[in-house]
This record gives C-alpha cells, sequence and structure tokens, in this order.
C-alpha cells in the first residue's frame, strides 16, 4: 500500500450540505427548517431538558435521601478466598490483584467473614469485619489494618 493509494472508508466521509443557495438546490428558502416556529429561528435552541416552559420532568421527580460526596466504596474479599494461597503465606492488595480476586482500584479492600478459612495466612487489607478478624486468627494467622 502507497499514500497516494489511501482514501477514506465507505460512507464515513460525506460531502457538506450548503443551505440558502436558491430553491432548486433542495435546501433553499428556509434552509431545510420548515416553516416558522422555533427552530426555524436564529439561535431558537433549547437546552437539554427544557420542555417549552412546562415544568421539567427532572424537576417534578422527587428528591430523596442524602447522597455522600465523600463514600468511600470497597472491593469486598472473603474467607473463603483466601483458600487459594499457600499456608504461611502474606496476603496483600497486589497479591490479590494478581490471582484475580480484586479487579477494580476502589479505595481499598475489605476482608468480610463470608465462609471458612482453611490454611494459616497473614493478611494485610484497608479493612476488616470483626468476625473476619477473629476468624484469621484462628486459624493461626495475623490480620493487618494498612
Amino acid at each position: 500500500m502507497k499514500l497516494h493509494e489511501l482514501h477514506a472508508a465507505e460512507g464515513s466521509r460525506s460531502i457538506r450540505k450548503r443551505v440558502g443557495r436558491g430553491t432548486s438546490s433542495g435546501y433553499g428558502k428556509t434552509s431545510g427548517r420548515g416553516q416558522k416556529g422555533q427552530l426555524s429561528r436564529q439561535g431558537g435552541h433549547t437546552r437539554l431538558g427544557f420542555e417549552g416552559g412546562q415544568m421539567p420532568l427532572f424537576r417534578t421527580m422527587p428528591k430523596r435521601g442524602f447522597k455522600n460526596i465523600n463514600r468511600k466504596e470497597y472491593s469486598i474479599i472473603n474467607l473463603d478466598d483466601l483458600n487459594k494461597f499457600k499456608d504461611g503465606s502474606e496476603v496483600t492488595v497486589a497479591n490479590l490483584k494478581e490471582n484475580g480476586l480484586v479487579k477494580k482500584d476502589l479505595s481499598g479492600v475489605k476482608l468480610l467473614a463470608s465462609g471458612e478459612l482453611k490454611v494459616k495466612v497473614n493478611v494485610k487489607v484497608n479493612k476488616v469485619s470483626a468476625a473476619a478478624k477473629k476468624a484469621v486468627e484462628a486459624a493461626g494467622g495475623t490480620v493487618e489494618v494498612i
């Protein structure tokens, strides 16, 4: 392939519509805007959600509850997920990502007490539930909150 042989894909480029160039052009007189009305006028467009002066739908819907803008969301790890690791190994956030247990980078990782832990591991995560901490320590491991 050479530079002079390159061309755009079929249908990706279209010719610019030239309006107001006589009635026989197909876009003369009203220039494709129709007769009268707000959209035929210069600058006659409205913002998104405008309903012609009627109370807009987004303003009629009730607002409920409270959205905390400082909310932190944690990736959840359960005790039975830790059974993938070898006995006596150290479990960190980086190890969890390598093993595919944590996919998104959120505010951190939280360990919950769902399932049963069968291996002795040293866990270093951002948050731990009280029951999960008790279960890891009962299995002979340690828990460190980073």
